[in-house]
């Protein structure tokens, strides 16, 4: 418990543990005139960085903390081409066939965009694209994973349909009804994902400043002012991709989502004999139950899992301890290894569950694509927000566009993700005894 402890008093990941040469970049001192000004160094904000400096445009990136400090470094490093909620015929019914096929296309491609990105620019991320596997917990949830795995087939996605056996011998775990996997999915670390595309970044001419929080963002003739405690930046366009941690910076963005809490243990490595039962293959699993289970290894065998929970005191040591067992449970652990590291991240959630580009004013955009997706759609939104940094009109790319949209009564609704949990249980419990 000792690695545990000493890793939510520093407020780190395992990501953070375990990876490597992690390079200090200067605060920003002075003043400073570019193309393009970022804030958030996170996924989103580094692969915009990356293809706009690769466009020849003048970038900045300011980032309060260090590179991969927010969400990005706290996730459980799983890269999913797909959409949480909704499903193709579904996005296309919200909006459109050109609008919806579009946001599909962008979505399809965007785990093969991260992996070509790794080996285009040598990034050391233990990475691993064998594929992302949802099985399925109830009749009524294999039934529509048969008919999402379908509506991926006929768009020519290297998707496979699994039965019971299947997703057993895959997996490792019982129980499963059937499931599907899409095989261009895959897992990473993400903090070393992310220090890689800050040095991709770097050597295509951007400028990456840590500790550099952004306190005021004014618009000026020419185009943006952003000052922070100790420099500023003039920039004709201005990116915010801080998610869910944006803080006061744009208190009206903090209203168009619901913010949400969510866990990451990981245990002590698993002993080989029962490594080889589980994931054989190294893929990654995210389940059909509303109260989410998730289970991958990293490269030193590590498992990790993670969860939510309902709002109460104590939660820090109390969900950790229920995603270990039920980690135990779930996989026929009767020896689970002991909890090495747990932390938590806060995530962004759209109303919709889809990726957003909100509309600020001229020349300032903030985009979130996160919804439990982050690693593969965020780095695909950095693409196309090169392209809007480049001149293209937002209009023209594949996410919706839209000035924001504060939800009604956010301040009472903000945490019932959180607080609607323990009805999410009870219906999973009831979908399994149907």
């Amino acid at each position: 418990m000792n690695a545990m402890v000493r890793q939510e008093a520093h407020g780190a990941s395992l990501w953070h543990a375990v990876s490597r040469d992690r390079r200090e970049r200067p605060a920003l001192n002075g003043d400073l005139d570019v193309d393009l000004a970022i804030v958030g160094g996170g996924f989103s904000g580094l692969s915009t960085a990356l293809h706009a400096a690769g466009k020849g445009l003048s970038v900045a990136v300011l980032e309060a903390e260090i590179i991969a400090w927010g969400a990005t470094g706290r996730n459980a490093g799983f890269v999913v081409p797909n959409f949480a909620k909704m499903d193709p015929d579904g996005i296309v019914a919200h909006l459109g066939p050109n609008r919806g096929e579009r946001l599909i296309d962008f979505a399809a491609d965007s785990a093969d965009l991260v992996f070509g990105l790794i080996r285009r620019h040598g990034i050391d991320c233990d990475a691993v694209q064998s594929g992302w596997i949802q099985p399925a917990h109830s009749p009524a949830a294999l039934e529509k994973v048969k008919s999402r795995a379908g509506q991926w087939a006929r768009r020519g996605r290297p998707v496979v349909t699994l039965d019971r056996q299947d997703v057993a011998t895959l997996t490792g775990a019982r129980g499963y009804l059937g499931g599907w996997m899409d095989r261009s999915g895959g897992v990473l670390n993400p903090v070393a994902y992310a220090r890689g595309l800050a040095d991709a970044a770097e050597k295509a001419g951007a400028r990456i400043f840590e500790q550099a929080r952004v306190t005021s963002i004014d618009r000026v003739a020419d185009g943006w002012a952003l000052k922070t405690p100790s420099g500023s930046v003039r920039a004709a366009r201005v990116l915010i991709a801080t998610n869910a941690y944006g803080g006061s910076l744009n208190p009206l963005l903090q209203r168009t989502y619901f913010p949400l809490k969510v866990f990451q243990i990981a245990t002590a490595p698993l002993p080989l004999e029962i490594r080889k039962r589980l994931l054989p293959g190294g893929q990654g699993v995210g389940d059909t139950r509303r109260n989410l289970f998730t289970f991958r290894f990293d490269a030193d065998n590590r498992l990790i899992s993670g969860g939510m929970h309902i709002l109460s005191a104590g939660a820090d040591r109390r969900v950790p301890q229920t995603i270990w067992r039920r980690l135990a449970a779930r996989l026929d652990l009767p020896d689970v290894p002991p909890l090495a590291y747990s932390w938590s991240g806060m995530a962004a959630v759209e109303p919709d569950f889809l990726p957003h580009l909100l509309d600020l004013g001229p020349g300032l955009i903030a985009g979130r694509a996160c919804n439990g997706r982050g690693i593969a759609m965020t780095t695909a939104m950095g693409k196309v927000l090169a392209d809007w940094a480049a001149g293209t009109d937002a209009r023209e790319l594949p996410l919706p566009f839209a000035p924001p949209a504060p939800i009604p009564f956010h301040a009472l609704l903000r945490h019932a993700p959180n607080m609607l949990l323990g009805w999410s249980m009870l219906r999973d419990r009831m979908d399994e005894t149907a």
